[in-house]
């Protein structure tokens, strides 16, 4: 059998390698791959990946690679360990192999989130500061849209604000789209805080904004913190994962390396296997989605 998978891989090699024109086998491939990609992919998560790509977060095709021999022999080791099978260890590396693409989107996500986050804390900052001197909500859009400070999607959407402004000649209108686009507090806040200013014309904003301003900031700093003491429990948790794999080998100590091999030949045993394997793994995935998700979001 195990002949047999090899042989296939083998000629999977040559095949490819034959139709390919002499290119590079790892490039076609991933040529194949980014092509297969580009077309299922749903659009605006490529949005997501060109933006990661540009931020310098998304990782090169050597890191790929060093992911897939990390996961595939890791899950090997541990499933034969588990298992004392060839076929089982195969089995298991390659299924960990697929999971390291949602990998990959929810670290794209993440970095796109974050992103997003220090675009909108640097929106209302200066939208703040550009009121104080403009004492307009529109003309302070404007300030911060010719600053140069603000990049896509963000800035993109502040132009379409403006717009809406002068179009429907109130920021009612623009306010809650831009409210839907970007559902965070402090955005709330600020803007309701503007439109209530805007409608009863209030000659006396200092004090409202610069407590607005500060609870910004202690929001940011919060987010931030939040950010430092999830990579410490990321850290933690994945070793902690880990280990609760590796329990079987305390099992086998105590039992003898023999008899475990007897226990193996129970049916109901090597279910119990799998369900440990298997719950574990889902334990590990709701971890990373943790980590991954709802990052700078309140």
């Amino acid at each position: 059998m195990i002949e047999l998978i090899l042989l296939i891989v083998i000629a999977i090699f040559a095949l490819s390698y034959r139709f390919n024109n002499g290119e590079n086998v790892y490039k076609f491939f991933v040529s194949k791959v980014s092509h297969i990609y580009d077309k299922y992919a749903p659009y605006s998560f490529k949005e997501v990946r060109q933006k990661t790509k540009e931020l310098g977060q998304e990782y090169t095709a050597k890191q790929y690679a060093t992911q897939v021999v990390i996961f595939m022999g890791v899950a090997g080791v541990i499933s034969y360990l588990y298992f004392y099978n060839i076929i089982i260890a195969v089995i298991y590396a390659s299924l960990a192999v697929l999971f390291i693409p949602y990998l990959a989107f929810l670290r794209c996500k993440k970095a796109y989130s974050e992103y997003i986050f220090e675009q909108i804390q640097v929106y209302t900052t200066n939208v703040i500061m550009e009121f104080t001197t403009t004492q307009s909500f529109v003309k302070s859009l404007e300030g911060v849209r010719d600053s140069g400070i603000l990049e896509d999607p963000v800035l993109h959407d502040v132009k379409v604000m403006i717009d809406m402004s002068y179009q429907n000649g109130t920021i009612d209108e623009s306010i809650v789209y831009f409210n839907e686009k970007y559902p965070y507090y402090m955005v709330k806040n600020m803007n309701q805080l503007f439109l209530q200013i805007t409608k009863e014309g209030a000659k006396d904003s200092g004090e409202a904004l610069e407590n607005m301003s500060m609870d910004i900031d202690a929001l940011v700093e919060g987010v931030y913190r939040d950010q430092i003491d999830r990579k410490d429990f990321h850290k933690r948790f994945v070793t902690f994962g880990l280990a609760l794999f590796l329990l079987v080998m305390a099992m086998q100590f105590l039992l003898g390396t023999d008899s475990y091999l007897e226990l193996l030949d129970m049916w109901y045993v090597q279910i119990i296997l799998h369900a440990i394997i298997w719950i574990n793994c889902f334990f590990l995935y709701r971890g990373e989605k943790f980590y991954y998700e709802d990052v700078g979001v309140e």
